[in-house]
C-alpha cells in the first residue's frame, strides 16, 4: 500500500509542477483529487481480486470522472466531450499561445489533469504487473520532464519539488525493498539534482518557436486624418484612472511604404507582471468602447489584467485586441505606472528600437544630423530632435489634413511643407531618430483632455517613443499637441526644461577608455612547462586548500572552550554568509542577517538569542556552545537553497580567509 501511494504521490508532484504555468491554487484540487482516486480505485482492485482484470479501465474511467467533477462541471455532456477532446489534442497548444500565468479556464486546464490519469494508470499498472518500484516511477518522471519543458522550476520551489519528488522515489524503493543498490543510488541522484537546481527557470517552451497566434488587420494609423476629419464622433468611455494617453498599437517596423505592428500576439493569461527593477504602482479603469472602433482596444504600455473581455495581447508593447472586432465591448483594465523621476542612458538593445527604415531619400541623413547640431545618441539628444519639429515645423489644422506616412509623403514633410498632423510628426521623427542610432518606435493612440470621460475621434494622436535603460519605453511629443501630466511624461517635462538652448549643446563626457598594458614580452624561450605546472598546484591548492583551510578553521572555533565556542558559532556564520556574497555591513547583528537571508532566519535569530544569553546576560556559559553550533547547522541548511553553483563559488572564495572583523 504504502509503495502504491508514493508512485501515486510522485505522479502528484509531477503535475503540480505545472503550477508556474497556471498558478498553484487553480491545479491543486484537480491534481490531488485525481490521484486519490486512482489510488482509491488501485486500493479497491487489491482487496477485490475479481476487479483485476478491469483494472486499467476503472482506472481510467474513475480519473476521467475525477477530471470532469474537477476541472468541467457544470458544462452539459457535449461540452464535456468536447473539453476532453481539446484536452487531449489542443490544451497544451492553446497554453503556449497564452501568457502566463495562463487563465485556469477548462479548454487550458484539463490537459494536466489528463496527464496525472494517464501516468497514474501506467504507474500502477506497471507497479502491479512487475512488482518493482523503478519501472512504475518512469511515467511520472515523464510529466515531470514535460512540465520542466514548459516552465522550468526555480529557486526554492525547485528545491521543494525535487525534496518532495525523490522523497515518493525513496519511499517506494525502501518500501518495495528494491535492494541495497536501489536506495543509495537513488539517494546519489536526488542530492546532485537537488544541488544543480538553477537558481533562475533556464528554460521555457514558451520561448522557442511555438505556433502563434494569426493577426493579420490593418494599422489605426492609417486612419488618423479620417478620424481628425469628423472629431466630434465618441470613440470610448473611461471611468477610473485618467492616464494622460491611451495607446492603440505600437508600430516597429517600416519599410519605406507601411508601418506595421509586432506580431507576438497571445491570448491575454490571468496577469501581467510589472516590470523588473522599476517601481510601479497598479492602476485600473472600465473601458467601454463604441461598435464600429475596429478591433484594438484602448490600453497600456504595461497592462496587467483585463476583465470582462478575453484579448489577445502582444506583451512586449501592450497592444490588445478584442475577440470581435467592431463590437461594442466593456471591460476593466488594471496596468502597471512606473514611477520614476530621471531618465538614465539609452537603451539600444530594446526590441525593434533600431529597426530598418526602408530606401532613406537624399538630404535626409543631413536633416537629421542638422536637427541634433552633430551630437551622439543619448536622451538628452532624442529631447534636442523633439525641439526641432517643435521649432520649425508646425501641425496642420482645418479640412485639408495631408496623410500618408511613407517616405514620399515624410521627405515632403520633411523637407518641402513642413506641415504635418501627428501621423507625419511622429513617423518622422521616429525614422530621423533611428537614422541618428536612437532607439525609437511609433504609437497610435488618444490623448484625451484632463479629465474627461468621454474619448473623441478629435483626441486621436500619433507619437513617438524612446527606449530608456532601466526606464522602458518614454513617450515624447515633437508636435506640441498638449501639455504633459505625470509619471513618464512629467520626468520628460523636467528633462525637456533642463535642456540647454542651441547654441550651448555638447555631449555630455565620455569616460576615457582603459588604456592597454603596453609590457613588453621578452624574446627568450618561455619555460612553459614550469609556468603550466605552477599553475596546475596553484588550481589543486585552490581547488583543496581553500575548503580544507575554512574545515579547519570551523573546527578550531567549535573546540574552543566556554563562551569561546559561541563566539565562534558567531564569525562561522558571519564568514559563510559573506562567502556567499550577502551584502553584510558593519555594525550588523545577527537578527539583522536574519532580515537579509530568509531562508536562514530561524537559525541566525536563534543563534542570536543563545549570544545574548552567552556573552551579555553576566550568567557562565553552560550548553550554550553546543546549542550554538546547532543552530548553526540550521543557518546552513536554510543556505542550501541558495542554488548549488553560488555554494560552490562560495566553498572556494578565500577572502573570509583573510578577513577580520
Amino acid at each position: 500500500m504504502t509503495t502504491r501511494l508514493a508512485v501515486v504521490a510522485a505522479v502528484a508532484v509531477a503535475g503540480l509542477l505545472f503550477g508556474p504555468v497556471f498558478g498553484w491554487t487553480p491545479l491543486l484540487l484537480p491534481v490531488l483529487v485525481t490521484a486519490a482516486v486512482l489510488f482509491g480505485v488501485a486500493q479497491l482492485c487489491e482487496l477485490r481480486p475479481g476487479l483485476v482484470t478491469w483494472r486499467p479501465v476503472l482506472l481510467v474511467v474513475a480519473g476521467l470522472l475525477a477530471v470532469v467533477g474537477t476541472v468541467l462541471v457544470p458544462m452539459s455532456v457535449v461540452d464535456i466531450l468536447g473539453a476532453l477532446g481539446t484536452g487531449v489534442t489542443r490544451s497544451w497548444r492553446l497554453v503556449l499561445q497564452s501568457t502566463w500565468p495562463a487563465r485556469p479556464e477548462p479548454a487550458l486546464l484539463v490537459f494536466v489533469p489528463l496527464l496525472v490519469v494517464l501516468a497514474g494508470t501506467a504507474a500502477l499498472e506497471l507497479l502491479a504487473r512487475l512488482r518493482r518500484p523503478l519501472p512504475a516511477l518512469a511515467p511520472s518522471a515523464v510529466v515531470l520532464v514535460l512540465s520542466q519543458l514548459f516552465s522550468a522550476a526555480s529557486g526554492l520551489t525547485a528545491l521543494i519539488a525535487a525534496v518532495a519528488y525523490f522523497a515518493c522515489v525513496l519511499t517506494a524503493c525502501v518500501t518495495a525493498r528494491a535492494g541495497a543498490v536501489a536506495v543509495p543510488a537513488t539517494a546519489l541522484v536526488a542530492v546532485v539534482l537537488a544541488g544543480s537546481l538553477p537558481s533562475a527557470a533556464a528554460y521555457s517552451l514558451q520561448e522557442q518557436e511555438v505556433p502563434r497566434v494569426d493577426v493579420r488587420t490593418g494599422s489605426p494609423l492609417d486612419e488618423i486624418a479620417a478620424r481628425l476629419a469628423r472629431p466630434g464622433e465618441p470613440v470610448f468611455d473611461v471611468r477610473g484612472a485618467s492616464p494622460d494617453r491611451w495607446p492603440l498599437v505600437v508600430l516597429d517596423a517600416f519599410d519605406g511604404v507601411e508601418w506595421t505592428a509586432g506580431h507576438d500576439y497571445r491570448r491575454l493569461g490571468r496577469e501581467l507582471a510589472p516590470p523588473p527593477a522599476v517601481p510601479v504602482r497598479r492602476d485600473s479603469a472600465e473601458i467601454s468602447v463604441r461598435p464600429g472602433q475596429g478591433p484594438w482596444l484602448p490600453s497600456q504600455p504595461l497592462p496587467a489584467a483585463v476583465t470582462g473581455t478575453d484579448p489577445l495581447v502582444e506583451a512586449a508593447e501592450g497592444s490588445l485586441l478584442a475577440p470581435v472586432p467592431d463590437a461594442a465591448t466593456t471591460y476593466s483594465l488594471s496596468w502597471w505606472t512606473p514611477e520614476v523621476s530621471a531618465a538614465a542612458q539609452l537603451d539600444g538593445a530594446a526590441p525593434g528600437g533600431l529597426a530598418d527604415v526602408g530606401a532613406v531619400p537624399d538630404g535626409i541623413p543631413e536633416l537629421a544630423a542638422q536637427a541634433v547640431h552633430g551630437l551622439r545618441p543619448t536622451f538628452g539628444s532624442a529631447l534636442v530632435l523633439e525641439r526641432f519639429f517643435r521649432d520649425g515645423y508646425r501641425r496642420a489644422t482645418g479640412t485639408a489634413l495631408p496623410a500618408g506616412h511613407g517616405w514620399p509623403q515624410l521627405r515632403d514633410f520633411l523637407l518641402v511643407t513642413k506641415r504635418g498632423t501627428s501621423e507625419q510628426f511622429a513617423a518622422a521623427y521616429v525614422v530621423l531618430a533611428r537614422i541618428l542610432g536612437i532607439p525609437a518606435r511609433l504609437v497610435v493612440g488618444y490623448r484625451p483632455p484632463p479629465g474627461a470621460t468621454t474619448v473623441h475621434n478629435g483626441d486621436v494622436l500619433a507619437w513617438p517613443e524612446v527606449a530608456v535603460t532601466g526606464v522602458g519605453w518614454v513617450p515624447l511629443d515633437p508636435s506640441g499637441s498638449a501639455s504633459s501630466a505625470t509619471g513618464l511624461a512629467a520626468m520628460t517635462d523636467r528633462a525637456r526644461a533642463a535642456l540647454p538652448p542651441s547654441q550651448e549643446l555638447k555631449d555630455p563626457p565620455v569616460a576615457p577608455p582603459t588604456a592597454p598594458s603596453s609590457q613588453a614580452v621578452s624574446s627568450g624561450s618561455f619555460p612553459f612547462g614550469v609556468f603550466f605546472a605552477g599553475l596546475g598546484l596553484l588550481l589543486v591548492l585552490w581547488l583543496v586548500g581553500v575548503p580544507l583551510a575554512k574545515t579547519l578553521r570551523t573546527w578550531r572555533r567549535r573546540s574552543r572552550p566556554g563562551a569561546g565556542a559561541v563566539r565562534g558559532a558567531c564569525e562561522d556564520v558571519r564568514d559563510r554568509l559573506r562567502d556567499l556574497r550577502v551584502p553584510l555591513r558593519p555594525g550588523m547583528t545577527l537578527r539583522d542577517y536574519a532580515g537579509l537571508v530568509p531562508a536562514a532566519g530561524v537559525g541566525l535569530t536563534e543563534l542570536s538569542s543563545i549570544v545574548d544569553s552567552a556573552l551579555w546576560s553576566g550568567h557562565p556559559a553552560g550548553d550554550e556552545g553546543p546549542r550554538a553550533w546547532a543552530a548553526v547547522r540550521a543557518v546552513r541548511a536554510g543556505l542550501r537553497g541558495r542554488g548549488f553553483m553560488v555554494r560552490v563559488r562560495g566553498a572556494l572564495n578565500p577572502r573570509s580567509l583573510f578577513t577580520r572583523g
